[in-house]
């Protein structure tokens, strides 16, 4: 490299001249850019300019000589390019033939439940499987398999609940059923609502999933342990029609009696209002829990329920297994989540006030109400409570639709035609 002393005060000169450039344009250059921006200016000193723009620049003299080379020459690196094919170092499947084979084996075996599998009872992540392979003599990475298992088509996924056992037959003719029902039952101005009871939550200062905004390194502190002293249980009530909803805050069990006296508020407060000539209501709801078809206890409540509205109150149970196709799952039950993620629920006036302010852009409005009322579990219906129900069945679905007639001694017959 010729010496900055050999250059002079004019080499000196020139190396500050082409520093103060490559200065100016250095962050928009990339590798080829670089190379090639250096030959030409060294091209362009003649002798010496090689050292000069070397100094100038930081950039190797041998880099600059094959930048030269690259100027004269056609066939060079395309652009979009930084070197011509085949420069650099191998990649490691390139140097390891067996290495993506090995490595798809690894995973395979993990998935398909492969007994003998090394990895079989461990989790099956980028640093394990190096792990592996570098026992089997492989030299490879954690981030170069992350690399691989991407270009060969795999990616992190979790379990989708999708088995969902033993078919009812009539699935598929009983969704279809209570869809036209509930279209026919709009039509006609009558309420159709959907119900169910959410998860319950624990109340105290417990941690709740989700995150919110504050200082940074300033979380909120919650307990460690969440064991479950006390408990909320929301039940809700969605209207169909007009995206509205009613919550009720249970503080006890999750009963027939309670999952009744939140319909009977839904109605006080918010359906009676917005039905004032409704003859009948329609009620879509699963097959389990507290508003489970073959427990005597909800039979009963809803016939006291319809004696004591004048309402004939039409039951549609969906079929077994298929809860999450319930209207309210995915209407107002996802929403409250959201609304509250992150939020520790103390109380149960913190549940109601957050429920109650959950809303949507398509504009649901929920309304909710504290309940604290002891309902208590295991309350048996004798035989005669039971035939005081009156209960009227559709031919077609008769597991899934029942009709509770208001008794006579409330309405009169007039109840019973049109039923």
């Amino acid at each position: 490299m010729l010496s900055l002393r050999v250059l002079g005060n004019a080499g000196c000169t020139v190396v500050t001249w082409i520093s103060e450039k490559y200065t100016a344009i250095e962050a928009d250059l990339d590798e080829r850019a670089r190379r090639r921006w250096a030959a030409a200016e060294a091209r362009s000193l003649g002798w010496g300019g090689i050292a000069a723009v070397a100094a100038a620049t930081r950039v190797s003299e041998r880099t600059i000589r094959r930048g030269i080379v690259e100027l004269d020459d056609p066939y060079a690196a395309a652009i979009g390019r930084q070197r011509s094919v085949g420069a650099g170092r191998k990649t490691r499947e390139a140097e390891q033939p067996m290495l993506i084979s090995q490595l798809r084996k690894l995973v395979d075996a993990g998935t398909r439940g492969d007994p003998m599998s090394p990895l079989r009872w461990t989790c099956n992540s980028t640093q394990s499987l190096a792990l592996e392979l570098q026992r089997k003599g492989f030299h490879v990475s954690s981030v170069k398999i992350g690399q691989l298992l991407k270009q060969e088509g795999y990616s992190l996924q979790a379990n989708r609940k999708a088995i969902e056992g033993k078919r009812h037959p009539d699935r598929n003719a009983q969704f279809e059923f209570i869809a036209k029902r509930v279209s026919a039952v709009q039509k006609r101005g009558q309420p159709a609502i959907s119900i169910d009871t959410k998860k319950k939550e624990i109340l105290g200062n417990h941690k709740n999933p989700g995150k919110t905004y504050r200082k940074q390194k300033d979380p909120r502190k919650v307990e460690t342990h969440d064991f479950a002293k006390r408990k909320a249980v929301p039940y809700g009530v969605y209207d169909i029609g007009p995206n509205e909803a009613g919550v009720t805050v249970g503080i006890s069990g999750d009963t027939a009696e309670f999952a009744v006296a939140a319909i009977r508020r839904w109605w006080n407060k918010l359906g009676r209002n917005r039905y004032p000539k409704a003859t009948r209501l329609l009620v879509t709801a699963d097959s389990g829990g507290s508003n489970s078809p073959r427990t005597r206890l909800w039979r009963v409540e809803l016939q006291k329920l319809a004696n004591e509205t004048g309402l004939v109150i039409e039951l549609c149970h969906l079929p077994p297994g298929t809860s999450k196709w319930n209207k309210i799952e995915h209407r107002l039950f996802c929403h409250i989540t959201r609304n509250w993620q992150g939020v520790p629920l103390e109380t149960v006036e913190i549940i109601v006030n957050l429920i109650s302010r959950t809303r949507t852009s398509t504009g649901l409005e929920v309304h909710a109400w504290l309940d604290a009322k002891t309902y208590l579990k295991g309350r048996k219906v004798t035989d005669a409570e039971l035939d005081e129900v009156f209960i009227k069945r559709t031919a077609s679905m008769e597991n899934g639709i029942m009709k509770f007639i208001p008794t006579k001694s409330k309405i009169g017959h007039l109840w019973f035609s049109g039923a």
